[in-house]
């Protein structure tokens, strides 16, 4: 089978729809399908032994670091030279649309994967297009011949946008990275060393606006606590002005990423507009109890109380007060780290992306498909 996937983002960004992208294509190699991906521009030319097609591009205004794809011929020459079974468009909203088009001319049956909330995303930096973006969403994936969605909150979004044939692909979490033997007590030591109390509670993911971190602020004082934010992006400065006695590692990855995270004792995320959140899963999948918003993408990864605690987004005070919860009882930490590493134990990429493969390229190819090893 041959796949072309059309993504609105890729190395050298660091991101969601990167991480899902890559482990989709390192499990299609695995199977020994032929892949090409079509990406914003700049960044490397070929990933393994994939060739990556990079179009013209423009930065995101005010996240400069961030490429959106331009309308560009390109992207139908190589369709039309990959010659492909199916067009996979990566979270579509301006190249994606672009490859769409294409895939139509030629033909190609069309598989979008929805998880980014764009119109969210504009909310928080203040621009007044959300309305006219929900619009541009619902039209592609309206033309789309499948969408798939990460959660149940995403599943209502695009249902009230009419779009039709949903289906739920939630993602995978890398086992063989994340876990709690990557504790180290060392690490855990250095942390809390000069900081306010033994118990360090922390925030992983991108510094930005649509993560609403500067809700983290809330939790700068709290008693017995010392705060941990690993990542970057624009809202990094302001944060550290609000949060002058936290830790900041900057971006981690791999083994790195992983201390980080199993090191934790509380892993706190703030954002609303999450799709789906893989950083809850990852906390989860490292042995540490999760603090999330009752909203989007946690709401199906985070059962209040069994596997981690859910905050109300619109009560001022409940963010403190939960993470105070945990911070208080270590015994709760303990149990709610527990059950959230039993379920996502059964999460792997591979077998979110078998399940990909073997039911949803495999429908719109009308063929079924060599069953993974």
């Amino acid at each position: 089978m041959r796949v072309a996937i059309v993504t609105e983002s890729f190395f050298p960004q660091v991101n969601g729809v990167t991480n899902t992208v890559r482990h989709t294509v390192d499990r299609l190699l695995e199977r020994g399908h032929e892949v090409l991906v079509v990406a914003p521009a700049p960044g490397l030319a070929r990933y393994r032994s994939v060739e990556v097609v990079r179009v013209r591009s423009v930065a995101l205004p005010g996240y400069r670091t961030f490429p959106v794809g331009l309308p560009d011929p390109a992207v139908e020459r190589a369709l039309t030279r990959f010659r492909p079974d199916l067009v996979h468009l990566a979270s579509p909203i301006a190249l994606g649309a672009v490859g769409l088009r294409a895939a139509e001319r030629l033909g190609v049956p069309t598989l979008a994967v929805y998880q980014t909330d764009v119109a969210g995303f504009s909310r928080r930096y203040g621009l007044r297009a959300e309305a006219a973006i929900e619009r541009w969403v619902g039209r592609l994936h309206r033309r789309a011949d499948r969408t798939l969605v990460p959660s149940s909150a995403s599943r209502t979004q695009l249902e009230r946008l009419g779009v039709p044939d949903l289906h739920l692909w939630r993602r995978g979490v890398s086992l063989d990275l994340f876990g709690p033997e990557q504790r180290d007590a060392e690490l855990h030591e250095r942390w809390t060393s000069h900081g306010r109390g033994p118990v360090v509670v922390g925030y992983v993911g991108r510094l930005a606006a649509e993560k609403q971190v500067g809700r983290l602020a809330e939790l700068a004082d709290l008693p017995g606590t010392r705060m941990l934010v690993v990542g970057d992006g624009p809202a990094k400065e302001s944060l550290r002005r609000r949060l002058p006695q936290a830790r900041f590692t900057g971006m981690l990855s791999g083994t790195g990423l992983a201390k980080a995270f199993a090191s934790l004792d509380v892993f706190v995320h703030t954002g609303e507009a999450e799709t789906f959140c893989q950083t809850v899963q990852e906390a989860q999948a490292s042995g540490v109890p999760v603090v999330a918003p009752a909203a989007g993408g946690p709401l199906d990864l985070v059962d209040h109380g069994r596997t981690g605690l859910l905050h109300d987004p619109r009560d001022p005070a409940s963010l403190r007060r939960t993470v105070e919860t945990l911070v208080r009882d270590p015994e709760l930490r303990a149990e709610l780290a527990s059950a959230a590493l039993a379920d996502v134990r059964r999460r792997s990429w591979a077998s979110v992306v078998d399940e990909l493969v073997d039911r949803h390229y495999a429908t719109l190819l009308g063929t079924a498909l060599p069953v993974a090893a």
